[in-house]
């Protein structure tokens, strides 16, 4: 019986059960989707650094080491399992040839490396060691996608001719945000090349527990061994390969719990609905004795068979769909190898969705209880009681037509009644706006200074070469008498020494100069204005447990000094663990040299960085433009994908909400729209009633969603 009452019923109100299913569906799928790709991220990151066997430890060296000191340290320390000092040979862009390309406007360090025979490996496509041979070269995975390289093309590095034998996937710098790239090439080829760059090393230590990461850390600073580049750990390099798709499944993962918020919401306008269709037929089955419970297994089997469909169309399609997705993951990082638990994780969020259906229809059908037998046969329809909107009177309205202005009354009177229709299209809104923010937030030339870059227009970099101060001393005169250089700031990195509550010591990377200049965006305070300030990027401020106003003392010239924490930045740059101060020092080496400069003429940026590239050769001269479009060129396309596809579900809910609404507001004022017709009121004047009632919701809904938005989601945005 029942399921002939179900199968009756879904043949009266085709529509209505097609839009219901319609968003159970888009529910189930993106909570689906949502699941298999963080496993697939997860399980495909695992999977290629263990493959790889990653470094859980790397220092970057530019300069002479003491491999002997190295190795005692290695074997001294308990918890080192392997060690390994990796050579890295930059060379400059123009090095490089692909047929009449080179990769002089790269922003990377690019670099020729052999395969490392410990751990570290560097895979092919199918996550294989390499094994290359003389002549050949392997290249950068992140090249691929620029169509500009294929298998089987001849390429000039240095001067020497080598075949392009395949891709490779690098656990360490795979992502455009690792400002280095390896090239793979044999051991003969790298020394017959070794003359034509500098060498920096890559010292990498394998341990025996991760949990000690932090311990191993400060002993490797205490014992004052190679600190001359940057440091990173094992979770940063999962971090840097991860953000890109991360971004992306965030954006999905916020939208798929905002669509099944709006999908419950819209199952409730559709009940509410029914029940006023089935009103008088609801109070004569409670007139002849049925039970509440009988009377709700007609409503919720329907509303369980639709949530089953639903559930199973949304799985099935999260399949169709999640190739489109994966492709970036399966380029980067190759399969997860978690395929199954990625499925009976999308079964998981499927069968979480079913159930909030069963149990948010269980929960409005509570309003049986509610229901007069007697009243429901006498008048056919539920009996509202509104307080009605006192200080809004027809008699004293001189703006609007008076059908619009009922219209508006009404939406005043019932605002419970239209309180469901509105929260929807506020979250609609919402879903259309944050993605969108998201995008155009990281796509903007201003978001680097969230990165720990200043806005500027060219960036010049001055590392592993000889007589440093000098020949940065060379470019700071050019830029002095250069007319298109409206400001310039040099910015000199160096190693100190933080003496830890403890007693011991950790290094710290500080660049030094006028960081007023080209502002950065803090999270937390403000930039150092003083000698003794000093700001600490998000990374040094949690592993040091420092927050702003707090103290940190550096060993300055063999004495201690304290500086005050003026805020804390997010950083990508050189680990991600730096800091940035003002004063002055002249007993500590500099590693490298930053110089930014601004010009009176954007247009001019093209043509004056290819000046300074062609004047000095030792420097890595680079168009912020093209830093940011390369840098972060991967997230930008992921959370693209993403705000695209949220405005066209948003859309598409609006819609199919609004005529679920007017459809059930329709059937709820029947007895008042043939009262209406009897007082004169023509179908016209009935209609722009409700169109002004759908319209002014629709209009509160489009600023409070924007409000919200732009508050709480630039709240989300931020994190």
């Amino acid at each position: 019986m029942y399921s002939r009452i179900i199968r009756n019923d879904i043949a009266k109100s085709k529509l209505v059960t097609l839009t219901t299913t319609i968003f159970i569906i888009a529910a189930a799928m993106l909570v689906s989707l949502a699941a298999i790709l963080i496993v697939n991220l997860s399980g495909a990151l695992d999977s290629m650094m263990t493959q790889a066997r990653t470094p859980h430890f790397m220092q970057m060296h530019s300069g002479e080491i003491d491999a002997s000191r190295l190795e005692a340290f290695a074997k001294q320390n308990d918890n080192v399992e392997d060690y390994q000092a990796l050579e890295f040979l930059n060379l400059d862009g123009s090095q490089f040839r692909f047929g009449d390309q080179s990769l002089t406007g790269s922003v990377q360090d690019n670099g020729l490396s052999v395969q490392s025979v410990k751990f570290d490996y560097l895979l092919d496509l199918d996550s294989k060691v390499i094994d290359v041979s003389d002549g050949e070269l392997y290249v950068p995975v992140s090249y691929m996608k620029d169509d500009m390289i294929h298998i089987g093309d001849q390429a000039v590095i240095g001067g020497k001719e080598f075949r392009i034998a395949g891709f490779l996937r690098d656990s360490q710098m795979n992502s455009m945000l690792a400002s280095s790239k390896r090239f793979l090439i044999s051991k003969h080829d790298f020394e017959q090349l070794r003359d034509q760059g500098s060498v920096e090393y890559l010292i990498e230590f394998r341990l025996k527990d991760l949990s000690r990461l932090g311990e191993f850390e400060t002993a490797y600073a205490s014992a004052g061994l190679e600190a001359n580049g940057p440091t990173i750990t094992y979770s940063l390099f999962k971090m840097i390969n991860a953000l890109s798709d991360g971004m992306m499944i965030g954006v999905i993962l916020l939208v798929s719990i905002l669509v099944v918020t709006i999908a419950l919401m819209c199952i409730r306008f559709t009940l509410l609905a029914k029940i006023e269709d089935d009103y008088r037929e609801i109070g004569v089955m409670k007139a002849i004795g049925l039970r509440i419970t009988d009377i709700k297994k007609i409503y919720l089997g329907k509303y369980a068979a639709l949530a089953a469909v639903g559930s199973i169309i949304g799985y099935a399609l999260s399949f169709i769909f999640k190739g489109m997705l994966l492709e970036n993951i399966r380029l980067y990082m190759g399969e997860s190898g978690s395929s199954s638990a990625a499925a009976a994780l999308g079964i998981l969020g499927v069968l979480l969705v079913f159930l909030a259906v069963i149990a948010y229809v269980n929960g409005v059908l509570r309003r049986f209880r509610k229901i007069s037998a007697a009243e429901a046969i006498r008048l056919g329809t539920s009996q509202e009681k509104t307080p009605g909107a006192k200080n809004f009177r027809l008699s004293e309205n001189r703006l609007l037509n008076t059908n619009i202005f009922l219209g508006i009354k009404d939406v005043l009177a019932r605002k419970k009644l239209y309180t469901t229709m509105l929260v929807v299209l506020v979250i609609s809104i919402f879903i259309m706006i944050v993605p969108q923010n998201l995008y155009n937030t990281i796509s903007s030339k201003s978001f680097i200074k969230y990165m720990g870059i200043g806005n500027y227009d060219m960036r010049i970099d001055v590392q592993q070469t000889d007589h440093m101060s000098e020949r940065t001393a060379e470019i700071i005169d050019s830029l002095r008498s250069d007319s298109t250089i409206s400001k310039y700031a040099v910015l000199a990195t160096k190693t100190f020494k933080v003496k830890m509550e403890d007693g011991s010591e950790e290094n710290i990377k500080v660049e030094l100069g006028d960081h007023t200049n080209f502002p950065i965006q803090y999270s937390q305070g403000r930039a150092p204005a003083t000698e003794s300030e000093i700001a600490l990027s998000a990374l040094n401020a949690d592993e040091l447990g420092k927050k702003v106003g707090d103290s940190i003392t550096l060993v300055i010239e063999g004495q201690e000094k304290s500086f005050n924490i003026s805020g804390i930045y997010s950083d990508i740059t050189n680990g991600g663990k730096t800091a940035k101060a003002s004063f002055n020092d002249g007993s500590t080496e500099v590693m490298w040299y930053v110089i930014c400069a601004e010009l009176f003429d954007p247009s001019l940026i093209s043509e004056t960085t290819s000046k300074y590239t062609d004047k000095f050769s030792y420097a890595k001269v680079s168009d912020i433009d093209e830093f940011v479009a390369q840098t972060f060129g991967s997230t930008v396309s992921s959370v693209k994908k993403a705000s695209h596809a949220s405005i066209f579900v948003a859309l598409i809910i609006m819609v199919l909400v609004t005529l679920l609404f007017m459809k059930m507001l329709v059937s709820k004022d029947r007895y008042s729209i043939a009262v209406m017709k009897v007082f004169g009121y023509t179908n016209s004047d009935i209609r722009t009633q409700y169109l002004s009632r759908s319209g002014f919701v629709l209009i509160v809904g489009m600023i409070l969603g924007t409000l919200l938005a732009n508050t709480l989601g630039g709240c989300l945005r931020a994190q």
